[in-house]
């Protein structure tokens, strides 16, 4: 990309036109996710220093001084984030629609990786509805090449047997193979482990994942797994039994941490979805002791990363307002608008060329202004361009 493309009311101009959306309904999209940033912060985080929406700034155009949180070439996106776009019938819009023109459009915005989320578009794109094949993943690595963008993982298939059947194994080595024709380094899920707070059931999903990580290894992908915020809950691993012969409480060690004490960091790897960690942060506060006893432990999300941090290869940067209302503590908005600390976390966890943070808005589709996924991925864009070291 072109890092010396000029700034100003210009370049909104052409975002407005590029996305096919008319001024008003511009400015009104951005005008909703302004004001979106003015709630109060959960548990004492800082507000996110971030770009405004709407500013003008050009893809490469970082504000503020000193070093960059996250370099250039780091910036991505989940495609889930713009599903409606990549799903769109382009014969029924100018709007972009399909895999290819998503891609043109992300890259004007300045992103250099995605993270795919399934490989289906629209039946009247080009390459037709399936990708997920090996034709399909050659015809997506030449449009990901033509627009300067690289692959680093897909929320895809894990499969639901143990043992794995032979189908399975199959299937998920049909993956890899589509992995490596995309050239991704890592492959996932957006799926847990497991659902389980038991500890038991934790032992069988490292098992599972052990299995699934050598097989990947072999093919040169990293296996990892995405949480949500009911993973970095409390597991239950003694006390009193209950009826079912399963402990009722907990030792104080959260699902995914113990996960990540059993699994080999060679094999397995993790996604913070730190949006989700947040959630957790504020949901998770307390648990019950073996001795009855109530205790205690405010989870950190981003000191988790720190002790494991070359096992945190990918983040969905996703953002969020304060909302007590819904029992999570936030409501996602679109990247750099909320008041989840990006500027802190991504400080803490250091090692900026090591990291791929992937903006995420799993509520960006909108049922009246089809625009409105690409025009919070331009948002999403230009925040995590701007965040700077304090």
């Amino acid at each position: 990309m072109n890092d010396t493309q000029p700034t100003g009311p210009g370049t909104d101009e052409r975002l407005r036109r590029s996305l096919g959306i008319g001024r008003r309904g511009f400015l009104s999209t951005c005008t909703a996710v302004a004001a979106g940033a003015l709630a109060a912060p959960v548990l004492g985080a800082a507000p996110v220093q971030a770009a405004a929406p709407g500013a003008g700034l050009a893809p490469g155009h970082d504000r503020g001084t000193g070093h960059a949180l996250v370099p250039a070439d780091k910036r991505g996106i989940i495609l889930y984030t713009v599903r409606d776009a990549t799903g769109r019938d382009p014969l029924s819009t100018s709007l972009p629609s399909g895999f290819r023109a998503v891609f043109a459009q992300l890259a004007r915005f300045g992103y250099r990786q995605v993270e795919f989320a399934g490989y289906g578009q629209h039946p009247n794109a080009p390459g037709g509805a399936n990708l997920e094949t090996p034709a399909g993943a050659r015809l997506l690595r030449r449009w990901l090449d033509e627009y300067g963008l690289r692959a680093q993982g897909n929320h895809g298939f894990i499969p639901g047997s143990w043992p794995l059947t032979p189908a399975d194994l199959d299937t998920f080595e049909k993956h890899l193979e589509i992995a490596n024709i995309l050239g991704m380094d890592h492959m996932g899920t957006g799926g847990d482990p497991t659902s389980s707070s038991y500890k038991a059931d934790w032992d069988v999903a490292a098992d599972k994942w052990h299995a699934l990580g050598e097989t990947a290894r072999r093919a040169g992908i990293k296996l990892y797994t995405h949480n949500h915020d009911a993973a970095y809950g409390f597991l239950l691993d003694g006390g009193p039994l209950d009826a079912q012969g399963r402990p009722t409480r907990s030792s104080g060690v959260r699902k995914l941490e113990y996960f990540l004490s059993v699994t080999d960091p060679k094999l397995v790897w993790l996604e913070m979805d730190i949006f989700w960690a947040h959630v957790a942060q504020y949901k998770f506060r307390t648990y019950t002791a073996h001795d009855g006893s109530t205790r205690q432990n405010v989870f950190d999300p981003a000191g988790l990363v720190t002790r494991h941090d070359k096992r945190y290869p990918l983040f969905h940067a996703k953002d969020g307002v304060v909302d007590t209302t819904s029992g999570q503590g936030y409501a996602m908005v679109p990247f750099g608008t909320g008041v989840i600390d990006y500027t802190t976390f991504f400080s803490r966890v250091g090692h900026r060329n090591q990291h791929h943070p992937m903006v995420e808005q799993d509520n960006a589709p909108s049922a009246t202004d089809p625009a409105q996924s690409l025009t919070h991925a331009r948002i999403g864009y230009e925040n995590l361009a701007a965040l700077r070291r304090r």
